[in-house]
């Protein structure tokens, strides 16, 4: 049998290894359009960083170590630029100029491309991608050559670390994304945790706003931002996402959506005898059901491997290739970022019913140093069911999302969480984790134990009172205006109070996470009066708020 591979990264080089273990006879080719084969393309802004100095350490394998090690046959320098399926060929450009070769299984994993928009200017020389690790290399060259002013377009995960990477080497950085805060697909509430952060590492940000033109210059190009700013540059780096590499493939006739390459649950296309996995590929999203790439180095990784054992229909039969979370994560400076499943906008295009908690759990025991807050918003169905969940802190972050994740994988419900039995000792947790966290404060709101309000909500007309039950300290440092405090230590003998004060309308609950606002509302509720604790407290309330905080919460310095 002779299996041909189009990519050599995660997905194309997994399933080349893993058909080598299931048939060593087996003739498994891997063409390679680059000049490197088996690279860790995500530890390309740590080399332009310096955090990794040498950038042959990103080089996992080299065509010698493959074929030592697996026998395998890999040609770099080889592009794959027509299939014709019927006769099952693939007609391959190399230096040597074109040939052809045939296939008893071809496995598609070409990956994707950087996105180049229709931006005037984008030709300059200073403009580079981040893509491979002849781009890092070039980029680290750069920086060491002199370079002092970058700009980098595009906030996702990429243009962050790299932002981080050349700050880091300390270049002046701006950077810009369209979007109306940066890592887009985070809550925007979470958002401003990672905006305040690059601030403190000298980023400057210019988020909800295009990058108009690039103006080449002798010695420095200036990107020109649709609301007039002019930012001088010696490097521009371009990171406004990725798109399907897949122009071959759609040639040959085989199914795409959006340009990414449809299969189906064991990463078979249209096309017999033709497997396809990672960057290029059409995925279910696990969540929505819509129908996405998802550029993720681990779900690429295991589609590959399954792939290959389709292909051999042994080793414990076919497993199907699993619909994707989405799980990432992020670090940004001292923070770490992580997500997993569907995010709020995901939920409400999709049309599902979602509620949303907000936590603000310390990631180990707060009586032992160094304890800091895990901020957490998880989206939970009607049902219980877990539908997204994201992290931003110092500590402690991988944990719960990966936990999370395992919990979303397994069909567990949000009251599941519960009964998890996880590690604990004051180092490493709490004996109620915030995971643990997440379940009973589920549990409570689907048992119409706890009923929410939400800081967008404070900005609504129905004029609606708050009561603020931290320390009159804690209330004198800043509080949303118009408040009435009343700490709820007090608060059992002042429900008289309460009562005129509230003249029959319903009352907005507020502490600084949540914990004490559920508190007074269920000493509220058991006393009759109409009530909702806000979701995150104070903590959530300024991050929603972000630089606009001054508009609805009085600092004491405003005090009169």
């Amino acid at each position: 049998m002779r299996i041909v591979v189009v990519g050599g990264v995660a997905a194309g080089m997994s399933a080349a290894a893993r058909a080598r273990r299931h048939d060593e006879a087996a003739e498994i080719i891997v063409l390679e359009r680059g000049p490197e084969v088996s690279f860790a393309n995500c530890g390309l802004p740590y080399h332009v960083g310096g955090e990794i100095d040498d950038a042959e350490s990103l080089l996992l394998h080299t065509p010698a170590t493959l074929r030592a090690a697996l026998n395998l046959d890999v040609r770099v320098g080889h592009e794959v630029v027509a299939i014709d399926t019927g006769r099952q060929v693939v007609t391959v450009s190399s230096e040597a100029g074109f040939d052809e070769l045939a296939y008893d299984a071809l496995i598609l994993g070409p990956g994707a491309a950087a996105v180049r928009p229709a931006l005037p200017g984008l030709e300059s020389p200073r403009v580079h991608t981040l893509r491979t690790v002849a781009d890092a290399v070039v980029l680290r060259d750069t920086v060491d050559d002199g370079a002092r002013r970058a700009v980098v377009l595009g906030a996702g995960f990429i243009g962050l670390e790299a932002a981080e990477a050349l700050r880091h080497q300390g270049l002046e950085v701006d950077l810009v994304e369209l979007a109306p805060h940066v890592l887009p697909p985070i809550e925007r509430e979470l958002a401003t945790l990672i905006t305040e952060e690059l601030a403190r590492l000298g980023v400057r940000i210019h988020d909800g706003v295009a990058a108009e033109r690039i103006e080449r210059g002798d010695r420095q190009d200036v990107v020109i931002l649709a609301d007039g700013t002019r930012l001088d540059a010696d490097i521009v780096l371009l990171s406004v996402g990725v798109r399907p590499d897949t122009a071959f493939a759609e040639a040959a006739g085989i199914r795409t959506e959006r340009g990414a390459i449809l299969v189906d649950g064991h990463g078979r296309t249209s096309a017999p005898r033709v497997w396809a996995a990672g960057d290029a590929v059409a995925s279910v999203d696990a969540v929505t059901g819509v129908v996405r790439p998802v550029p993720l180095a681990g779900p690429a990784n295991r589609a590959g491997r399954l792939i290959a054992d389709d292909i051999f229909g042994s080793g414990g039969g076919r497993r199907a290739i699993p619909a994707p979370l989405g799980t990432a994560i992020v670090r940004v400076g001292s923070l770490t970022a992580a997500m997993t499943g569907a995010n709020r906008a995901a939920l409400r295009a999709a049309g599902i019913r979602f509620r949303t908690l907000h936590l603000h759990p310390n990631q180990h025991a707060g009586y032992f140093p160094g304890a800091a807050p895990v901020h957490l918003v998880v989206h939970i169905g009607d049902d219980g069911s877990l539908l997204g969940a994201q992290a931003v802190g110092t500590d402690g972050i991988d944990k719960r999302i990966d936990i999370l994740a395992t919990a979303m994988r397994a069909g567990l419900s949000a009251p599941d969480l519960i009964d998890l039995d996880l590690a604990y000792a004051p180092p490493y947790g709490q004996a109620k984790d915030a995971v643990n966290l997440v379940g009973m404060v589920a549990e409570n709101l689907l048992a119409g134990r706890l009923r929410l309000w939400y800081a967008d909500e404070l900005d609504d007309d129905t004029n609606a009172p708050v009561l603020d039950v931290r320390t009159v300290a804690e209330f004198e440092a800043g509080h949303v205006a118009g408040a009435l405090n009343i700490p709820h230590t007090e608060l059992r003998d002042r429900l008289e109070e309460v009562r005129a004060w509230a003249a029959g309308r319903s009352i907005r609950v507020l502490c600084a996470a949540g914990v004490r606002s559920n508190i007074a509302y269920r000493i509220l509720a058991n006393h009759g009066f109409d009530a909702a604790s806000l979701s995150g407290g104070m903590q959530t309330l300024r991050q929603w708020y972000g630089a606009g905080t001054d508009r609805i919460v009085i600092e004491e310095g405003a005090l009169s």
